[in-house]
């Protein structure tokens, strides 16, 4: 199996609250995602500095919980891939693989999209440094309280009802 930090950008601010363990298994989960033409054009910022936190927090009305959170883990993608619109179809895929493994591992996670405004995505790449060619497209604050997670998460398990054949 390749090495992760090859295939991620992992960008270290301060001291953790969530183990950096934990924080590659989630990002891991997300590699294992399809990709078009079997590549995988994305790179994912790890950020735990409080006032990259609390910036980020700002760049849109569903992005409070980022502030509090122990660590945010932002998305962005390649202009140059080939076929940046498959790109962001199987980063959103690779973010529902984010979320269902940081819930496995009691983290809790939500995630905020930022791609397609153009203003939010402009905002992320700018309190990042991101260098040109990357795009922003989610914000994945976890490490937080389970209870403040429960008010702010939209994608909540519990609410996913499941009816089988032989149900009836």
């Amino acid at each position: 199996m390749q090495n992760i930090y090859h295939r991620v950008s992992v960008r270290k601010y301060s001291e953790a609250r969530v183990e950096r363990s934990k924080i590659v298994q989630i990002l891991k989960a997300a590699m294992a995602a399809p990709s078009a033409g079997n590549q995988q054009p994305w790179e994912f910022y790890v950020v735990r500095d409080r006032e990259i936190l609390r910036q980020l927090s700002e760049v849109s009305p569903y992005a409070g919980c980022t502030a509090g959170a122990g660590v945010a883990i932002v998305s962005c993608y390649r202009e140059d891939c080939l076929m940046p619109e498959y790109a962001q179809i199987d980063l959103s895929i690779a973010m529902e693989n984010m979320w269902l493994e940081a819930d496995a591992l009691g983290l809790g996670g939500v995630w905020l999209g930022v791609a397609p405004k153009e203003d939010r995505m402009k905002r992320v790449e700018e309190i990042l440094h991101m260098p040109e060619g990357l795009r922003a497209f989610a914000i994945f604050p976890l490490g937080y309280p389970d209870e403040e997670r429960r008010q702010q998460d939209r994608f909540d398990a519990a609410r996913i009802h499941y009816i089988e054949e032989n149900e009836f």
